[in-house]
């Protein structure tokens, strides 16, 4: 736990509105034209969830299981977080923040978003 308060200490919360600390789809979209090779896109959405919809280049971990399942993740690549609703994954940026992984960032959109950008299909229409 204080791993978790140091780094919730460190924020200054600026990059809410910045934008340093989030993606946009076309930064996803660019992250998966350049082969994705630097960047890990980290699913943190239910089991159940996933029985709608995967994203095929993700690593899925659902929140829950994150801080047993952290060392699947490299500290040497930008870690971007995504769930449904954003808020999962803020809590993910702030849990791997505080396990020392200095490159993360989370989705600033929402999964109809990716479902239209990477998905085009009836899906993107429901």
């Amino acid at each position: 736990m204080k791993a978790l308060n140091d780094a919730v200490a460190e924020m200054d919360f600026d990059f809410l509105s910045s934008g340093e600390h989030t993606m946009s789809v076309e930064g996803m979209r660019k992250a998966l034209g350049n082969g994705q090779d630097n960047v890990v896109f980290l699913d943190v959405r239910s089991d159940k969830e996933m029985e709608y919809l995967v994203l095929p280049f993700a690593k899925h971990i659902p929140l829950n299981e994150l801080p047993a399942r952290m060392e699947e993740l490299p500290k040497d690549k930008l870690v971007v977080a995504y769930c449904t609703s954003i808020f999962r994954s803020a809590v993910a940026y702030t849990l791997l923040r505080a396990h020392g992984f200095e490159q993360v960032k989370g989705m600033a959109a929402s999964m109809e978003d990716m479902v239209k950008a990477f998905k085009p299909s009836p899906l993107a229409n429901m």
